[in-house]
């Protein structure tokens, strides 16, 4: 048996053929793809943003409710990590660059093997002479093609973008291709093998959208070229056009996506792979184009763009294809499914379920699934409803529980640092008592909604106005507590939310 997971950053679901009949690109192979697999309509995120989702990827259980960013833990059961230890080869090949950076040090050895190929948007890899840190290169700021929304983007990196840019001199280097090259040149060498897992992992379509020529030129005339494509992650302020082509160069990014996804799925059909091959295609969250009148992700309440995903998977056991499932399902369900279809245990710790029988029968697995960010806004749906539940008394710390003192690109200060104490283990620490620490980054999104929100997606799909219904609030309010109570929320949490302050907790019992 062997699978293949092809993870892609920031993906619309709403863009895909097989969500949306009237999309406006032009997605060969995603519609393929969906004659060939299983199609979620009902998939959440559970944890956001990046490398919160991606650490559920290996552990299977909710990462937002005691850590925000960063690396995989001592206690933690990875999925690649258990392939690998069972016999299993697990190759990781990817852009992504935040692997590399403090807050993902411990995913990549976690795999039999990986590579990780450089680049992609403020990626530290190329540079100039006189360009340090935050500073700008005196080069840079000579070069005339240095586009001004670069600049602006100075705390983002922008410098360091565009010298990525200039070492990308020809279509075959692009971050993505060299990704699917790398994967594509795996299954060649290791197709008539049997026991192993390849994640095709890429950086796109996330911003800025950078995309071969011949992508974008079916999106922009030649002459008339547009530069912005990077959005901030803010509400909108620019003029429709602006708006519209900056969708145009998502748009353009997400055909390049389909033409390298056609490659594994060419790669499939020529080797006779699918008989035996698990396929599975996924992304961590989507991305604000504009709707809600917002750009990118964490800044808004967590609308449907962002966390309805899209998920499509071929299981050769159950020979499912061209068929729709309902269940609701989340990210956490996949460390488990690929575990399930190499006949391996699933540790207990793994709170997400195999979905081989969602697949074949679409039978459920949960009721409810809770999604956020670190320290923000609390949601809940049941596929049909979303209950957004804010902050309800900000003055209550979120913590980070940790034995890995990092965040994104940073290591803990010793500020941050001089505040630890030692909590009571959780049941998935395995004994380990792990570090509390008050959380001081990362708790941009607390504030974002100032009051709880109910919407029916039956009747509002667009979520253009939340309704008001206690008897349903109230429900999702208690289902929410339940699903706290299940993932051992620390007791903080309750307060901080307004649940009730006698509920047990780990440290009370």
């Amino acid at each position: 048996m062997r699978a293949i997971m092809v993870m892609y950053d920031s993906l619309r679901r709403d863009l895909l053929p097989c969500y949306n009949e009237d999309t406006p690109l032009d997605l060969p192979n995603f519609k393929r793809l969906a004659e060939r697999s299983t199609v979620f309509d009902k998939s959440y995120v559970c944890s956001m943003p990046c490398m919160p989702a991606r650490r559920e990827l290996h552990t299977g259980r909710a990462n937002f409710l005691h850590r925000s960013w960063g690396p995989i833990e001592p206690w933690d059961d990875s999925m690649p990590e258990i392939l690998d230890k069972a016999g299993i080869h697990s190759r990781l090949a990817t852009d992504h660059y935040h692997y590399i950076q403090d807050g993902g040090a411990t995913y990549c050895g976690r795999y039999s093997s990986w590579a990780c190929y450089r680049g992609q948007e403020s990626d530290a890899w190329q540079g100039y002479a006189g360009g340090h840190g935050q500073e700008f290169s005196p080069y840079l700021l000579m070069s005339p093609d240095m586009p001004s929304f670069m600049k602006e983007r100075k705390k983002q990196g922008g410098w360091r973008n565009y010298a990525n840019r200039q070492a990308v001199t020809d279509d075959s280097l692009f971050p993505q291709a060299q990704t699917f090259a790398d994967g594509i040149d795996f299954i060649r060498r290791n197709s008539g093998f049997d026991n192993w897992f390849l994640q095709i992992e890429t950086f796109d379509p996330h911003e800025p959208f950078t995309s071969p020529k011949k992508f974008e030129g079916k999106w922009f005339a030649p002459d008339n070229p547009f530069v912005p494509d990077w959005p901030p992650y803010a509400p909108v302020r620019e003029d429709r056009e602006t708006v519209e082509n900056m969708r145009k160069k998502y748009y353009a990014l997400m055909e390049y996506c389909d033409a390298c996804l056609g490659m594994v799925l060419d790669e499939m059909d020529e080797r006779d792979m699918w008989k035996d091959t698990m396929l599975i295609v996924n992304t961590d969250h989507g991305f604000f184009l504009g709707e809600h009148d917002w750009w990118g992700k964490g800044s808004m309440p967590d609308y449907e763009e962002l966390t309805h995903t899209p998920l499509l998977i071929w299981d050769p056991r159950c020979g499912v294809q061209g068929e729709r499932r309902q269940s609701l399902v989340q990210t956490i369900d996949l460390a488990p499914t690929v575990l399930d279809f190499f006949g391996l245990e699933i540790p207990k710790d793994m709170m997400g379920k195999s979905l081989k029988d969602t697949i074949s029968r679409d039978e459920p697995v949960r009721k409810y699934g809770i999604f956020g960010y670190h320290g923000g806004p609390i949601d809940i749906t049941d596929g049909r409803w979303v209950y957004m539940r804010a902050v309800q008394d900000s003055s209550v710390p979120a913590n980070e529980y940790t034995m890995m003192t990092t965040h994104m690109n940073s290591r803990f200060s010793p500020k941050e640092l001089q505040q630890v104490s030692l909590a009571e283990p959780f049941g998935f620490t395995k004994g380990v008592r792990p570090l509390k620490i008050p959380a001081s980054g990362g708790l941009r999104f607390q504030e974002k909604l100032k009051e709880n929100r109910l919407y029916d997606l039956e009747k509002d799909p667009f979520q253009r106005e939340p309704i008001h219904d206690p008897q349903k609030e109230a429900e999702m309010a208690w289902a929410m507590e339940e699903l706290l109570k299940e993932n051992e929320a620390p007791k903080e949490i309750y307060w901080r939310y307004g649940f009730p302050g006698d509920i047990m907790t780990h440290e009370a019992q």
